[in-house]
């Protein structure tokens, strides 16, 4: 519907003070055009002044566009701005460290982020060329930096740019030492941003000092040592970085961690922000790895991994008997993960999300091992325990994985690359594979298997509703089975949380997306050594779950 006359008056007002305070040619061209079509873009004008962009978990992220509701470079000051202010409110001394990716801007905005803190007065230490975001977590660390911007949208589309900020040890205390922000640091940033004036009036000093490929090379060096050094390294492997920024760190990490260099598709091995051969530059996403797998299957790889294109994330197929290539689930890498370093010796705290398979639950408690479980993000992960146990591994089901966090703070696609790398030169050893592992773990802990119920909606009023829905009638049994916790997480999170013996159920909507996610497990024991047949049965009892859950959302 379009809107009415003193709406619109409004926008044009609000675009045209913005216009003013712009500090890039390129977006006030941009906004003007928008401007000139009036009434007609009336509707996309104020999608673009709906509100500012929300300085949340992570920082920020949207589409690049002129207007407060996108990444430009006006945005971009004014968070810079508000974050070094902030920094100065709580009297923390030290450098700010600045990454960047290789998507649509991403250079200009961490420039720009360096002139503003060099215009505040604060040293400003600029990662030397596009990098995995694992690097600059690292080097917020290595460097003693007072916090840390990493410029990237992930695995977003094309469009998009994000602002990630971590802290420092002095801020982000002993856990949160090269972190993701947690509240009430994000509330705080927030309300610092808000407070910036024009940006006219925001001083900008010189970019920093640039850093050199030692910072690279140190972070390569570090990641290299989370394997053991006289392992097995008879491994082909064949990977993507999905046009992103992986390829020559992920590269030079196993070379220098003794392994072969892995073969990488060709037409996805450089950088490229149109990421022109995948519709959605996500390996989760159907499609995305298909180059990967005509890769391994050409060059007989024994494995195939994918980085998404900042490389915090780690994508593992395996050639299954019988079915050819597959994708493991997150939470199968997980509890690969997990398993293997514990096998090596490694004590301490294991952790994952209220939405991760259980299946690293029981482990723990047989293997008598410190277990704790977070709300979803690595924020929280690196900071399970509050203490009370050293971290040694964290992961998250969507591809997430922590194996070091001494030497990176953070998920980091490449040393998980590397780990399971490990893991399968190991077993390929022992003429076995990572998927006669899994049925191990099946076989002792019973078959975990996973899936998720996500619906996509128009209108957020549905996923509302939902949520209020199952709270109203919160089911008392799951597949016959008596319902033996039922925990609602509100007000710290909008999560449901529903548990048999048998069987769990996590519902929330998606910080990220329009999406209301049920995350479904069912745990099916294996009879007789028989895990094929458990596999089975799991299957069949997962898929009744999915029919029980949707109707319960009225979905």
């Amino acid at each position: 519907m379009a809107a009415e006359p003193t709406e619109v008056d409004d926008i044009r007002d609000q675009a045209r003070r913005w216009l003013d305070d712009d500090p890039d040619p390129a977006t006030r061209d941009e906004l003007r055009a928008v401007l000139d079509r009036l009434p007609a873009s009336a509707p996309e004008l104020a999608d673009r002044f709906a509100g500012p962009l929300t300085f949340g978990t992570a920082g920020l992220r949207g589409p690049l566009r002129a207007g407060p509701n996108g990444m430009n470079l006006a945005v971009v000051t004014q968070a810079a701005a508000g974050l070094v202010g902030w920094l100065a409110a709580q009297g923390a001394p030290g450098p700010l460290v600045i990454g960047y990716d290789a998507r649509h801007g991403s250079r200009e905005f961490a420039e720009r982020t360096a002139q503003v803190a060099t215009g505040a007065g604060r040293p400003a230490l600029l990662l030397p060329r596009p990098l995995p975001t694992p690097v600059l977590a690292y080097a917020v660390r290595h460097l003693g930096g007072v916090a840390g911007v990493m410029v990237t949208a992930s695995h977003n589309p094309p469009q998009d740019n994000g602002y990630k900020v971590y802290l420092g040890a002095r801020l982000g205390g002993g856990l949160g030492a090269g972190a993701q922000i947690v509240p009430p640091a994000d509330t705080g940033i927030e309300a610092a941003i808000r407070a910036v004036g024009p940006l006219a009036q925001v001083p900008l000093g010189p970019a920093g000092q640039v850093l050199g490929d030692d910072l690279a090379a140190a972070y390569v060096d570090r990641a290299a040592a989370v394997v053991s050094a006289d392992g097995p390294r008879d491994l082909r492997v064949a990977y993507t970085p999905l046009h992103g920024v992986g390829a020559a760190v992920l590269t030079a990490t196993f070379a220098r961690a003794g392994f072969g260099v892995p073969g990488v598709v060709p037409e996805q091995a450089e950088p490229d922000p149109d990421f022109p051969t995948v519709s959605f530059p996500n390996p989760e996403e159907p499609g995305a790895v298909d180059r990967l797998v005509a890769l391994a299957e050409r060059t007989g790889a024994d494995l195939a991994i994918a980085n998404d294109p900042d490389a915090d994330r780690c994508a593992v197929a395996v050639r299954d008997a019988g079915t050819g290539w597959r994708m493991l689930r997150g939470d199968e890498v997980g509890a690969l993960l997990a398993d293997h370093l514990m096998r090596r010796g490694v004590r301490g705290l294991y952790a994952t999300t209220i939405v991760s398979s259980s299946l690293l639950r029981a482990m723990c408690a047989a293997r008598g091992l410190p277990y704790d479980e977070t709300l979803t993000g690595f924020k929280w992960i690196v900071r399970a325990g509050g203490g009370s146990a050293p971290l040694v591994f964290g992961y998250e089901e969507a591809l997430g994985y922590c194996v070091a966090p001494e030497h990176v703070r953070d998920k980091d696609g490449i040393t998980a690359a590397l780990t399971v790398a490990e893991l399968a030169a190991g077993l390929k050893a022992e003429g076995r594979t990572l998927t006669d592992r899994l049925d191990e773990l099946a076989a002792e802990f019973g078959v975990h298997h996973t899936d998720q119920l996500s619906v996509r909606v128009d209108d957020l009023r549905v996923i509302t509703d939902a949520m209020a829905r199952v709270r109203a009638a919160t089911p008392t049994a799951l597949l016959g089975h008596p319902v033996t916790e039922a925990r609602d997480l509100l007000p710290e999170a909008d999560v449901v949380i529903l548990r048999t013996d048998a069987a769990r159920v996590v519902i929330r909507p998606s910080g990220t997306e329009p999406k209301l996610k049920a995350y479904l497990e069912v745990v099916e024991p294996v009879a007789g050594g028989d895990v094929p047949a458990a596999r089975t049965r799991a299957a069949t009892a997962l898929a009744a779950l999915r029919a029980e859950v949707a109707t319960t959302l009225g979905l």
